[in-house]
């Protein structure tokens, strides 16, 4: 699946980083923060090396359920 990868700093001068399909806005819920685009077009893929902290699997499991995909918390680079 290819994704636009965005990031956003949050306290502590960790990012947070959200993948959304290419092609789609940024959801509603997520609009109230400062995302800034990080890369365009990336393929996600199962099994393969996270992208900006975003383990694919689970991203993927996130964008299944809600559209998007972010960090968790734990995660934050």
């Amino acid at each position: 699946m290819k994704v636009d990868v965005y990031k956003r700093l949050d306290s502590g001068n960790l990012h947070s980083y959200m993948a959304v399909p290419t092609g789609q806005a940024i959801p509603e819920e997520a609009t109230n923060t400062d995302w800034e685009i990080d890369r365009r077009n990336v393929d996600l893929e199962p099994g393969k090396t996270p992208q900006s902290s975003l383990k694919p699997d689970d991203a993927l499991q996130q964008i299944d359920e809600k559209g998007y995909a972010i960090t968790h918390l734990k995660d934050r680079l």
